[in-house]
């Protein structure tokens, strides 16, 4: 029987540390995706874990006091090695880079095959730490910066723990945290704005865009907002971010959100009020928006459909 790590005990013996271990998985995704950015990406860490885990002789599995502890440890150790490459990775990207969008859980669609599993996008706790604009900014960061960081200021790691993780020491660590800190402060507007208020401001861009209004739609973005589109190379999407409140707002009249066989539907888009593109009930962009007050600062459309897979089968309208 398969393990559901996806991974295969050996046969015949039975493992201690089974419900700790997979008590685990949750967290491991959690803190996997906040470091990446990516739900696939998350998701192929916590099985290399798990792997890992597996590969051990009982006796050296039985020699770890917290196995918890070791499965964060390796598991950020792999995101580690993953930010430092995906630079490499990320400067050949076609376009620009957003990180991939989760659905509100309560919004996946159960009924279809495989329904009786739990599915990745049920396992990542939806908080401020995953908001579109809180990932975005974590991009900015090096990797070490970032794993500091959320081990420490998200996660609640103590300096000398994340030291152990990172391999650096605790004042270094706490360096690394200070810093990503600061990365995070500067481009951060304030965020007073309520989920009702910020629901408001989605649904009228969201009728401004459908009646094609320009001047309303200008009337609802910062004079320098911004939006950015993540195609991948796979489909037509602006290759850099369009600025300034009259471009964004023409960009989008010059593509109708009430196009033939085109639905924009209000979602929850990493715990934000966010909305869906949806052509003949098919997911074709996910757009996350980061609001002050009455105006939309940045928009985030994510149209590369190896990013929608958690959106694919989990659509429905109200």
């Amino acid at each position: 029987m398969t393990h559901p790590s996806g991974t295969e005990p050996r046969p015949g013996r039975t493992d201690p540390h089974l419900s700790a271990i997979m008590s685990e998985r949750r967290q491991l995704t959690n803190l996997a995706y906040r470091l990446l950015g990516s739900l696939a990406d998350a998701e192929d860490v916590v099985q290399e874990t798990y792997a890992r885990w597996y590969a051990m002789a009982p006796q050296q599995q039985e020699a770890i006091g917290s196995p918890g502890a070791w499965l964060t440890t390796v598991a950020s150790r792999i995101c580690l090695d993953l930010l430092g490459s995906a630079r490499a990775r990320r400067e050949r990207y076609v376009g620009e880079w957003i990180p991939e969008p989760l659905p509100d859980r309560t919004e996946w669609i159960s009924g279809r095959p495989g329904a009786g599993i739990v599915d990745p996008v049920d396992r990542v706790t939806l908080d401020e730490s995953v908001t579109m604009a809180f990932l975005v900014v974590l991009e900015a960061m090096t990797p070490a910066e970032r794993v500091a960081f959320i081990l420490h200021d998200v996660f609640r790691y103590s300096f000398p723990e994340v030291a152990e993780i990172v391999g650096r020491s605790p004042a270094a660590c706490r360096q690394l945290a200070s810093s990503a800190r600061r990365r995070l402060r500067a481009p951060q507007p304030d965020s007073g704005t309520t989920t009702a208020r910020h629901a408001d401001v989605v649904r009228a861009f969201k009728q401004a865009w459908e009646a094609n209004d320009i001047d309303a739609l200008i009337g609802l973005l910062a004079p320098d907002a911004t939006a950015t589109g993540d195609g991948g190379g796979l489909v037509t999407a602006a290759l850099h971010p369009v600025e300034g409140a009259e471009q964004v707002a023409r960009f989008f009249a010059d593509r109708p959100g009430a196009a033939p066989g085109m639905t924009l539907v209000e979602r929850t888009v990493n715990g934000q009020p966010g909305l869906v593109a949806e052509r003949d009930g098919v997911t074709v962009s996910v757009m996350a928006f980061d609001v002050t007050g009455d105006r939309i600062h940045h928009i985030w459309a994510v149209l590369n459909p190896e990013k929608l897979r958690a959106w694919a089968t989990g659509s429905r309208t109200p």
